[in-house]
């Protein structure tokens, strides 16, 4: 059996870092983690391709060589999903569907053979089974979640590591908490599921043996999320690996609460983590308890982000505005939290409400909804209608936030304050070509002939001074700034 795995396009959005990415060889930031585990679930006697729309084009001859194509998506990959679906129909291959956007969507696709929903581990089983007796059902579904513990390591062999800026592992899967337009729960529940430090460990291992020295991103939807087991179990093991090994920066997503806790976040920073990305939402009490973000609420939120880039973990930050407590005066206040707090790479979006949350289903109830939300965070649509303000003010408010905090001024203006805050990481990354590509390339295209080119050298000069240690990562948020502007003026024209 020929299977080929297939994996959507990704738009020019925030994470797609598509803009930063020109500046070096790398075509997309992450492989796509979840394909490459089904396929590490898929018999051992079948042959295997990966063919990633981020990093390479979709050929007639791949197609033509499939038996069966397994598709993997997102939400926000839906417009290429769709694209690829009409390719594998008129080349008249099988196809299988499974991730979050057919979990959520899959009536909406009619050219699917076969969808395999909510998490592989209980469902791909029952149709491999079927598929094997020559009878597979269309829809294969689950309200259980799996012990991951049982999940198998990704088939990385399938990977051409060098076309990615980062790799990806997962430990857990859940979340403690409920937050109202949040869908991690409604699509893998609020228990902390974690995978054992051995599997961990060997998953580091089979990457490292093919060659992988850089980034690493646990994709975790919250690290934190069973502490106990993070400092007992992994955390320990992780510092042990790295120092065998040419050490790894590490980077995941965390709730806020991780600043009351110093022990964790030195055993984080002495384990290789560099970054965290934080949901912080917003400054303001009333939508917090609104959204039933609770452990955001009665917090000082700016001495939180602080006390954690002290530590050594640079706070990347989501802020979400449309909430229906939000009065026209939240978007100033976004922009004064975000400056104040050092926050370089924040993240705006207008309020959507995902499918199967508790969003969706009040709004719903409400006769507030409008239609399906986009899966972009940022490109400045939302589903819902507004309560205290009109759609058109909280289009002009989001998009006053975006020009601002990533005008040339503001944002270089940022990265100072991150940098005067920030305890450089214990991880030393090993400069390679990409590196050395990277600055010459800063040089000339924001150093020479870009807007921001008086900011970019003031910046390098004043960091290469008072904090030499961080003059390399002064020059990647100099091009995430970029990344950042570019994407902004999509939305913002």
């Amino acid at each position: 059996m020929n299977i080929l795995l297939l994996y959507p396009e990704f738009p020019d959005t925030f994470w797609s870092f598509k803009h930063a990415l020109k500046f070096t060889r790398k075509k997309a930031s992450f492989p796509p983690l979840g394909l490459l585990t089904v396929a590490a679930m898929l018999p051992s006697s079948w042959s295997k391709r990966l063919v990633d729309t981020n990093v390479t084009k979709l050929m007639d001859h791949d197609l033509a060589w499939a038996d069966y194509v397994f598709l993997g998506s997102m939400v926000i990959q839906r417009a290429s999903a769709r694209q690829l679906i009409g390719r594998c129909k008129e080349a008249g291959v099988k196809l299988v569907a499974g991730g979050p956007l057919f979990t959520s969507e899959h009536n909406q696709f009619e050219d699917v053979d076969h969808f395999i929903l909510n998490e592989a581990e209980l469902t791909l089983p029952g149709f491999l089974e079927d598929l094997e007796k020559g009878c597979p059902k269309r829809v294969y579904t689950t309200t259980q979640y799996p012990d991951i513990r049982e999940t198998p390591a990704p088939q990385w062999d399938l990977v051409d590591m060098k076309r990615y800026a980062s790799l990806s592992i997962q430990y857990t899967r859940g979340c403690p908490y409920q937050c109202e337009f949040c869908d991690v729960t409604a699509l893998f529940g609020q228990r902390t599921r974690t995978k054992n430090v051995k599997q961990i460990i060997d998953e580091l291992n089979s990457f490292y043996e093919l060659g992988w020295r850089g980034p690493v991103f646990f994709v975790d939807d919250n690290l934190i999320g069973n502490k106990r087991a993070l400092k007992k179990e992994l955390l320990p093991a992780l510092i042990k690996w790295q120092a065998e090994h040419v050490p790894l920066p590490f980077h995941t997503e965390v709730s806020i609460n991780l600043a009351d806790d110093e022990p964790l976040m030195k055993m984080m920073s002495d384990a290789g983590f560099d970054a965290v990305f934080v949901g912080i939402e917003t400054p303001d009490t009333d939508s917090l308890v609104e959204c039933g973000k609770k452990q955001n609420n009665n917090r000082e939120l700016v001495a939180d982000v602080q006390r954690i880039q002290r530590a050594g973990l640079q706070v990347q930050a989501g802020f979400i505005v449309g909430f229906d407590s939000d009065t026209p005066s939240i978007f100033q206040r976004q922009i004064d939290f975000i400056q104040k707090s050092g926050v370089v790479m924040a993240m705006i979006g207008l309020l959507q409400a995902p499918y199967g949350t508790k969003l969706y289903d009040r709004l719903k109830k409400e006769g507030r909804l409008l239609g399906r939300m986009s899966g972009d965070n940022i490109d400045g649509t939302t589903n819902i209608i507004p309560n205290n303000m009109d759609i058109d003010t909280c289009r002009d408010g989001y998009k006053s936030i975006l020009k601002h905090i990533y005008s040339p001024e503001n944002y270089y203006q940022r990265v100072k304050t991150f940098l005067r805050e920030y305890k450089a990481p214990k991880i030393k990354v090993k400069v390679d070509l990409d590196h050395i590509l990277g600055l010459v390339r800063s040089f000339f295209h924001l150093g020479i002939i870009g807007k921001e080119r008086v900011q970019f050298w003031d910046l390098l000069l004043w960091t290469f001074i008072y904090h030499r240690k961080l003059f390399p990562l002064s020059v990647r948020l100099a091009i995430y700034g970029y990344h950042f502007r570019k994407v902004s003026e999509l939305h913002v024209m």
